[in-house]
């Protein structure tokens, strides 16, 4: 068919000569898409403005030899004007659609949407601290895509947990027979932190103290790092006190 439907979330747009624009998305039913979007950077084109960052909406599109057509653009969550008024909400939410363009592939995952379209839902929205959505999504975002992480069993060798070593190359939390010298111990509190950020329990999440959240931050960056193997650039710009837990050179753990 050469028409098409879908709900998609804005990823990133280029510029594509002097009034168009290249528009990456995630959609529900038909993975990445990449589209060309004309005349959108006119001053007076609303169409534009339902194609930025962070927006999500119910696209038509033509099927092109290499780059697909976006004919309309009907606005589903104008989320990018309110996120982008919080400097914490931006960074926040600028590391979300460069994880969820990393970890999906062309044929895409609805969970991998409805998940990024529920936590720039909720940015807009304030209902938590930026910081602490983002290191929610990233662990569930990377859960999705095959590396989720435990912080109550071993992740190596399945002992019962509770353990306090965390080796974020070995998928999260180890016993003391598993853990290379020198891992890390957070305190348990800070395990506890990450295990809520994982399940969604905003109780818990929101009852820890700046100390607990930082340190969780740092874990959730360094495992983040770890497993898309390149550096997000967006993570750089978002406000941690903590930085990241130190990772080893890629090789054999000793």
């Amino acid at each position: 068919m050469p028409l098409y439907r879908d709900d998609v979330v804005v990823l990133r747009t280029h510029k594509l000569g002097e009034a168009d624009r290249i528009v990456t998305m995630l959609s529900r039913s038909h993975g990445k898409i990449r589209a060309v979007a004309k005349g959108v950077r006119r001053t007076a084109s609303k169409f534009g403005a339902r194609l930025e960052p962070f927006m999500v909406a119910d696209a038509q599109f033509y099927e092109g030899r290499s780059l697909d057509i976006i004919t309309q653009a009907e606005s589903i969550g104008s989320y990018g004007a309110l996120i982008t008024a919080d400097y914490a909400s931006y960074t926040a939410a600028s590391a979300m659609v460069e994880t969820a363009d990393r970890v999906t592939e062309d044929e895409g995952s609805l969970q991998q949407y409805l998940l990024l379209v529920g936590a720039l839902r909720s940015l807009s929205r304030g209902e938590h601290g930026a910081s602490a959505t983002l290191d929610s999504y990233l662990l569930r975002a990377l859960s999705l895509a095959g590396w989720a992480p435990s912080f109550s069993d071993c992740s190596r060798c399945g002992a019962p947990g509770p353990h306090r070593a965390i080796v974020v190359q070995l998928g999260g939390v180890v016993c003391d027979a598993c853990a290379p010298i020198g891992s890390p111990r957070p305190d348990l509190a800070t395990i506890d932190q990450l295990s809520a950020l994982l399940s969604g329990n905003w109780e818990i999440v929101e009852a820890a103290t700046d100390d607990t959240r930082s340190k969780a931050s740092g874990v959730v960056s360094a495992y983040t790092q770890w497993h898309l193997e390149r550096g997000l650039r967006s993570l750089g710009y978002v406000d941690r006190t903590t930085p990241p837990l130190p990772l080893p050179a890629r090789g054999p753990l000793s």
